[in-house]
């Protein structure tokens, strides 16, 4: 019996190897490349391409430009440095300027696939560090693109992009005007739009998605009239233009705090020897400070983010919607995404050995709401402990902490896109999310429910890959992220596509702007509705009516 059996896988291994499906070498504007090609299953193939140019080496401070193109066939089987950024520990540099190349996974079954849907992910990182490959553990990438390409049948691009100093700082004018990160990312969906088809993918199907910075970037991708007819479809997780650090609304104080750092003087002579200066020197200049409190709040230190330029974004983000008008958009964010911050602003949050004070409470209130004044941060603060009661348990305070991170840092303004996205639409369907399958992190509080980031490796399918690391059940909010995310790239609705769902997502304005809670044990009681409707009323209505504190 053995003996029929290895007859009969090696006369399968034979066939499959046959009929095995591979694009080979593929022409591209710049010219050839040659990837690798593996199998995923019986008659199932992925080609890999690692490392392809999208645009040329940048110049400082300056907008990416066309790569020139090489002779011969580039071997585009590794990927590429990262570009420079801070380490973890903000006390070096990695990377190289010489970075924005592009990563492609194509899959294929026993025949070369043709006009897939295509899927280009934007990495987050708060526009000061990440990459198109994300974490590394034993050759186990974070942003690997197989497990979606395989399973959603779609082609799926990651790439790089500027970060920092070098990728964001401005001088508030026409001389050094910022957003080169944001221009290196058009640079990129520009290139799948014009060469994707050489890969079997389709160029008029192309949904960009992305995490924190990176879901921040998709909507202003598809905000500036810059991507006009090259995005069709978009999905930000925790992350969009109108979030309290996504904006930079004093480039010029903050180009020349870094100008002093490194030597350069902030007059007219500023940008040019800001573009002299050693870019790893000009890079630490921009060094996030992680000393925060509850009156200094991590949220207020991301200063290097897009700017409102003139040029990729003529206005401010909430007066651009009508160029999103036909694009279909996924928004959405984690139960607890404002936790990661938390924790650094109050580190007692974590500790089930120390208490987190009222006082602690009220001084992170105040400080959220700084630019309303004295008077709005006490209202925050009643407003966020009203149902406390005269005595409430410390579990209590800590959740009402990671409550209103979560809201003021990403839910709010996410609630606000919802509603400006789905107002402006004419073609275009909105869709809300929140995510809320407990954290795996076994250090955290047992309240705890989804942290920041924490929807990514069910995304990119990491219970699969890495089955050992996940339960049966991470497996399932694995398959139904994949399954609604890669059915909207196909069709635009989340429910219709090559995949089952466990419950049909309704449009966020079909009826009481609707949304879908993701985890693990989803049925039809995972529709929800008006999601943290006082919260959000709190802050775009009663704080907004405070008048706004200008600075010195």
């Amino acid at each position: 019996m053995m003996a029929i059996l290895g007859v009969f896988m090696s006369l399968a291994f034979i066939l499959a190897t046959a009929n095995a499906a591979s694009l080979g070498a593929v022409y591209t504007e710049g010219g050839m490349v040659q990837g690798r090609s593996h199998s995923v299953g019986l008659f199932r193939y992925m080609d890999v391409f690692q490392g392809i140019p999208f645009a040329a080496p940048p110049g400082r401070l300056q907008k990416p430009v066309a790569h020139p193109g090489w002779d011969g066939v580039l071997k585009a089987t590794d990927y590429r440095n990262r570009c420079m950024q801070l380490n973890l520990l903000a006390t070096d540099v990695v990377g190289s300027e010489d970075c924005l190349y592009l990563n492609i996974w194509v899959p294929q079954g026993s025949t070369v696939s043709s006009n897939l849907p295509v899927m280009v992910f934007i990495f987050g990182g708060g526009f000061l560090m990440g990459s198109s490959q994300g974490a590394n553990f034993l050759d186990n990438y974070l942003y690997d693109g197989e497990e979606i390409a395989d399973r959603g049948n779609v082609i799926v691009v990651t790439f790089n992009y500027r970060v920092g100093s070098l990728g964001f700082l401005s001088s508030g004018d026409a001389e050094a005007p910022g957003n080169y990160g944001l221009w290196d990312q058009h640079a990129a969906i520009s290139w799948v739009h014009r060469n994707i088809k050489a890969f079997g993918g389709n160029p008029d199907n192309l949904t960009i998605f992305g995490e924190s910075a990176g879901a921040a970037s998709v909507n202003f991708q598809i905000l500036s009239p810059q991507n006009k007819g090259l995005i069709h479809r978009a999905i930000s997780q925790s992350g969009v233009a109108l979030c309290p650090w996504a904006v930079n609304r004093n480039p010029r104080q903050y180009a020349e705090e870094i100008a002093t750092k490194v030597g350069c003087p902030t007059d007219s002579g500023m940008v040019a020897c800001l573009r002299m200066t050693d870019p790893k020197t000009l890079t630490l200049a921009g060094n996030v400070n992680f000393s925060t409190s509850p009156s200094e709040p991590i949220v207020h230190n991301l200063a290097l983010s897009p700017v409102i330029d003139g040029d990729f974004l003529p206005g401010e983000p909430e007066t651009l919607f009508g160029n999103a008008a036909d694009i279909d958009y996924i928004i959405g964010v984690n139960d607890m995404d404002g936790h990661i911050f938390a924790t650094l602003d109050i580190p007692s949050i974590n500790n089930a050995l120390a208490s987190t004070s009222v006082e602690e409470v009220r001084a992170l209130s105040i400080a959220l709401s700084e630019s309303r004044g004295i008077d709005a941060g006490i209202a925050t603060f009643e407003e966020y402990t009203f149902s406390w009661g005269s005595n409430p348990s410390d579990t209590d305070i800590k959740k009402t902490v990671v409550d209103l991170e979560t809201d003021y840092i990403f839910l709010v303004p996410t609630q606000a896109t919802l509603y400006l996205h789905s107002d402006h639409a004419v073609s275009g369907r909105t869709y809300s999310y929140l995510f809320s399958e407990p954290s795996r992190m076994p250090v955290f509080p047992l309240w705890m429910g989804a942290d920041h980031a924490d929807d990514l490796q069910y995304v990119f399918g990491k219970p699969f890959s890495t089955p050992l690391g996940y339960f049966p059940r991470h497996r399932d909010v694995a398959k139904y992220m994949i399954s609604y995310w890669t059915n909207f790239a196909q069709t635009g609705d989340p429910n219709k596509g090559e995949s089952s769902v466990p419950v049909t997502w309704p449009e966020f304005a079909s009826s009481g702007h609707q949304y879908l809670d993701i985890h693990n044990s989803m049925n039809n009681n995972s529709v929800k509705q008006m999601l943290r409707t006082r919260s959000v009323y709190y802050w775009t209505r009663v704080f907004a009516s405070f008048p706004v504190i200008k600075k010195n």
